[in-house]
């Protein structure tokens, strides 16, 4: 079993991390997670939550989700059933990639873990039915820190691969950058 392979993306802190999985005629065995691989990414963070999603409908969009300062957190994410394409938008006000967005597709079979530093919204569109995604947070959900940016905002114009199929009432009406934060957001 090789080391993980840490991979940097356009915009600076963010992080796509491959896997090398031993494979045999039994399947396979793959470094999900180390600490220790990980140590110049994640530096002193410790991850504090755990959190688990099922989508149904290939097309269906998740986020774009972050949380505000003091709860602010590191997010790893992974596909571990299906296919996604996994998005990030640069909040930093001081950065300069900020309101670019970034995406990576994830998938079971590309073994892909998608590193997102705070400061940074997140979402995904499924491309495909049934799929399963695992996150790993450095900070626990806190309701009066959550933030978002609309899935469709014009500041970020993201290109979502697939026709839109689902979305949450929630996630559907997010205000627009331009509304809301009339400026830097983090």
């Amino acid at each position: 079993m090789g080391k993980l392979k840490i991979l940097e993306t356009p915009l600076k802190d963010l992080y796509v991390v491959e896997t090398d999985p031993f494979v045999d005629h039994r399947g396979a065995f793959a470094r999900w997670f180390c600490e220790a691989e990980l140590t110049e990414i994640i530096g002193g963070r410790r991850i504090k939550n755990v959190n688990f999603s099922k989508t149904a409908k290939a097309g269906s969009i998740r986020g774009m989700h972050f949380q505000y300062p003091p709860h602010a957190e590191m997010k790893m994410v992974r596909c571990i059933k299906g296919r996604v394409f996994d998005v990030a938008i640069d909040l930093r006000k001081n950065s300069k990639t900020y309101l670019k967005w970034y995406g990576v597709e994830l998938s079971e079979k590309n073994m892909k873990l998608f590193v997102i530093p705070e400061g940074f919204a997140h979402g995904f569109q499924t491309l495909e039915d049934e799929v399963e995604m695992l996150y790993l947070h450095t900070e626990f959900y806190n309701k009066e820190s959550e933030g978002a940016v609309r899935y469709n905002d014009p500041s970020v114009s993201i290109h979502w691969p697939k026709e839109i199929t689902e979305i949450s009432e929630k996630d559907a009406v997010h205000p627009l950058i331009d509304d809301r934060f009339s400026g830097a957001m983090l």
